[in-house]
């Protein structure tokens, strides 16, 4: 028995590095993307590009705080914290994304063409899924709700990604500036979702590797899994 705790002790503090880790690089990448985009959309014109880069500094500020989180002694007492910023983080992302679709719907702002801006756009799409899948991976083996969150954070920001290269692309080749404010509002609505769960510490399928309950009260906790939706576990 003290062998089993001693090697789940030793599974958690491997778990916990890896989460330090992967938020170390995802902050790297955003800062970079975020630059990248800023500037782009500033030289193109571009709202959309300038809306990517804002949701890049989101991103930055939702790992932020689970880098915040894991570097006390003890994470799970910073928890509630860092999960309070990354529902803030998510409720700002939605309502700059929403206010920028629909000014672009009313014809005030569009998307314009930037090969940069579609690069960014497609090298994103690749590293985000695998980031956003390892972290949430991690995430729910240690039983972290922050972690969980923030990696559905850079979910978001992959679906971001989709709906800006498939809006500058349909806008490059057919002039169809709508497109991509149509996808942004679906995003949008994502967001707020996600934001409601982080507020509320949702780590649906959460299976922490070291408990501090009894089993019986553990396997409660996580029925919300069964009760609210299938699929997602």
């Amino acid at each position: 028995m003290l062998r089993q705790s001693v090697t789940a002790l030793s599974r958690r503090d491997v778990l916990r590095r890896r989460i330090r880790i992967i938020v170390a690089v995802t902050i790297a990448w955003n800062v970079v993307e975020a630059v990248v985009a800023l500037v782009a959309g500033g030289i193109a014109s571009s709202a959309a590009l300038i809306g990517f880069g804002l949701d890049s500094i989101v991103e930055v500020l939702s790992a932020a705080a689970v880098a915040w989180q894991f570097a006390a002694p003890d994470p799970e007492k910073r928890e509630k914290v860092a999960l309070r910023v990354i529902a803030f983080s998510f409720f700002g992302l939605a309502a700059y994304v929403s206010v920028d679709a629909v000014l672009s719907l009313l014809g005030l702002r569009e998307a314009q063409h930037s090969p940069v801006g579609i690069a960014i756009a497609a090298s994103s799409l690749v590293v985000m899924p695998f980031l956003s899948w390892f972290e949430r991976r991690t995430g729910r083996e240690l039983g972290s709700a922050s972690a969980v969150a923030d990696s559905k954070q850079t979910l978001i920001c992959t679906y971001l990604s989709a709906a800006l290269l498939v809006g500058l692309l349909l806008n490059s080749l057919f002039g169809w500036a709508w497109a991509d404010a149509v996808a942004a509002l679906v995003i949008a609505v994502l967001a707020v979702r996600e934001g409601v769960e982080a507020w509320r510490g949702d780590a649906c399928c959460a299976a922490p590797v070291v408990r501090d309950e009894p089993p019986a009260q553990a396997e409660s906790s996580c029925a919300c899994c069964v009760t609210v939706d299938r699929n997602r576990c």
